[in-house]
């Protein structure tokens, strides 16, 4: 491996802001929030304040599901939270999720509002408020949250270590691109290997848990994550493959990838998802068509 750095660490390390990457004008080593600005709320009994990337779409698919299925009190407004603007540092969003990262849910169908942030947590509380996709059998469920929770500890080298090194850092560095290379490659295989033996990762049963992996490693699998499908011959798993076509393929999936989406063709994104009539009469096209 060639690539070798001058760079030798303080003894206390200091925040430079001009160390560059493309999200260097929002990251910073403290929380809290930088402004003052209340979040909207609208009609609905859940109020979901988010951004269509990996983490915020696995929520969105879990309530077209739920709706799918006939839950009403699933119904949601989704407000966009544009994370390049610093939205999530506003006042209304630190309140709900003191962490300022999406998604973050309120649940004002009771008394009082009820805040849920990080992402597992979210599938996790809206699996258990509906009784769906989340197994009753002690084994079964066993399995759903061990994958639920594979895919929390698991996605960080995905994208904050692999994705960042590999498309967003200012420079490209031999020795963490091939660091988290190695590791992606080795979850794709654990997935692989599961899927080889079972439909879906908890089993039979479409779960949270493929709700909860299929943005991040079926969106790897489709050649959706950082252009990177080639270079981590994403082709080779086969049973990954399988997996997220099929998972691609359904209905709600596909509603709920085109909620808080900013990219893409113009057609698939609703930045705002506020009645189910959205999907056809607000979608980026028709706005930009509307003026």
């Amino acid at each position: 491996m060639t690539g070798s750095s001058d760079y030798t660490p303080p003894k206390i390390w200091t925040w430079n802001k001009a160390n560059g990457g493309a999200f260097a004008n929002i990251n910073r080593p403290i929380a809290g929030p930088t402004h003052d600005k209340e979040l909207p709320v609208g009609r609905h009994p859940l109020q979901l304040y988010s951004l269509g990337t990996p983490n915020g779409v696995k929520v969105t698919i879990l309530l077209e599901e739920l709706l799918a299925r006939g839950h009403k009190g699933a119904e949601y407004d989704a407000w966009l939270i544009e994370i390049g603007k610093g939205d999530q540092f506003g006042s209304g969003f630190v309140d709900v999720n003191p962490n300022s990262k999406i998604p973050a849910l309120l649940d004002r169908s009771g008394a009082e509002p009820i805040r849920v942030f990080e992402s597992g947590s979210i599938l996790f509380y809206l699996a258990e408020k509906f009784g769906e996709f989340l197994p009753k059998d002690a084994a079964a469920r066993a399995e759903c949250m061990s994958w639920l929770f594979w895919q929390m500890g698991s996605a960080p080298y995905l994208g904050g270590g692999f994705g960042h090194f590999y498309a967003y850092a200012p420079t490209k560095i031999e020795y963490a691109i091939d660091r988290f290379a190695m590791e992606v490659k080795r979850q794709l295989d654990v997935l692989d290997r599961r899927l080889a033996q079972v439909e879906y990762l908890a089993g039979s049963d479409y779960t949270i848990a493929d709700m909860a992996v299929w943005p991040w490693y079926g969106g790897l699998a489709r050649g959706w994550q950082y252009g990177a499908a080639e270079f981590l011959q994403v082709e080779d798993y086969k049973n990954v493959q399988r997996w997220a076509e099929a998972i691609f393929l359904r209905p709600a999936v596909q509603r709920g990838r085109m909620v808080n989406r900013t990219s893409g063709e113009p057609a698939s994104q609703l930045r705002e998802r506020h009645d189910a009539s959205d999907f056809e009469t607000k979608t980026q096209d028709k706005l930009e068509a509307a003026g």
